[in-house]
Order: C-alpha cells, then structure tokens, then sequence
C-alpha cells in the first residue's frame, strides 16, 4: 500500500509522515530529504544549484540513498547536514531541473516498489505514485508554517527570523508551484487537510483514521 502526503514546507508532513509510518508499521520515504542532497552535492562543488546545465553534469557523480532514518550521500551520512537554511533553498532550485527529478523519482518509486510506504513530498500523490492508494496534501496559514519552521531551526541552534523564513517559504512554493515537471499541486483525489489550528497528534489521528478505514474497506 502507497501513501502519499504533500504540501509545502511548515505544515508538518515530515513529523506526521514518520510517526503515521510507525503506528501503520509502514516503512518511511523522505524525498524531500533527497532533494536537499543533490542540493548539498552541487553546493560543496561549488555549483550554484540553480545552474540546470553545471546541475546535470555533475549527476553522475551524485548517488542519494535512503536508509530508514538517515541520507546517505555518496555513502556519507548528511541526515543533519541537509537541514541548513542554504541547503534548503538550493533543494528547491534543483528540483525544477528536468535531469534531477528524472532521477530522484525513479529512485522513489524503486524505492516503493513491494514495500507498504508512506512518502512524504510535494509531487508524491500528482506525479510519483499517481495510483497510491490513499493520498493528502497538507496546508497551513503562511505565517503558522514560518513560525514552525524557524523554531525547527532555533531547536537546531540556527535563529533564523519568521520574516527571513516567510520569505524564502514564499520564493520556494513560488519556484515549486510553477515548475515546468510536478509542478506542486493537490492531486484530484486528495484529500486536502488545514493544519493551521491543529496539533501534530491531531492530524496524524485524522490521516491514521482514512488509512485505516481504507485497509478495511479498500476503493474499487
């Protein structure tokens, strides 16, 4: 079974997707993660991760792996690493470019393959898996999803403003929701979930609720 949450940064999916995966007894795919480490690969190159053509050359040399837990990149566990603010904004520069989702996604979808999977991203349920069985798409007041992520980052020891961050939030779904390839958008069969005004235990309820029931009474 496949499923699949998306949405844009701030409204919880990588918190929900893994603690949803251990009540399910689902394995977890963070392909958000390995975005950011394409993103990290080209940065320590010193390639700007906006540069498609530098970007693409330098696949070949760029091998992501996704252990339960952790990123591997190139063998290098870079779990901690992908989460600086820079890495973060490069990830959604690389991720319009035609050769590294091409790439990425099949490794999502290798990675899925026989296995009951909960993927967390922003083009699982559109273009990934467009035949998961059960598919979300979280949203979030603006200045909520900022709030949250530059706590994530101040927990992490990096104070980083709510302003700052609405910023880049704003630049980064702007970037993602006019992408040429999966661009990010609710599949038609989504189920569409504020996160707004309620509390992580509250949404993974609702999401582990629909699995559930789905598991019993599978769509025809």
């Amino acid at each position: 079974m496949i499923v699949t949450i998306d949405g844009p940064s701030g409204v919880g999916k990588s918190t929900v997707t893994k603690e949803l995966a251990a009540r399910l007894g689902f394995e977890y795919l963070n392909t958000g993660a390995m975005y950011r480490a394409v993103a990290l690969a080209v940065l320590r190159l010193g390639i700007r991760p906006s540069e498609e053509t530098a970007v693409t050359a330098a696949l070949p040399e760029v091998r992501v792996e996704v252990p339960p837990g952790s990123i591997l990149l190139n063998g290098e566990n870079v779990t901690t690493a992908i989460r600086a603010p820079e890495v973060s904004r490069g990830a959604s520069e690389v991720a319009v470019h035609r050769a590294v989702r091409l790439m990425l996604v099949a490794a999502q979808r290798a990675a899925a393959t026989g296995h009951d999977m909960i993927c967390d991203g922003r083009d699982q349920g559109s273009f990934v898996f467009p035949t998961a069985d059960c598919k979300f798409f979280l949203v979030a007041d603006a200045r909520v999803r900022a709030e949250r992520r530059a706590a994530e980052l101040a927990a992490k020891g990096d104070v980083v403003s709510v302003e700052d961050v609405m910023r880049d939030q704003e630049e980064r779904d702007r970037r993602d929701a006019l992408r040429e390839l999966a661009p990010m958008a609710p599949a038609p069969d989504a189920m569409v979930l504020d996160t707004t005004r309620l509390t992580t235990n509250e949404v993974i309820n609702r999401l582990e609720n629909v699995v559930r029931d789905l598991r019993t009474c599978p769509r025809r």
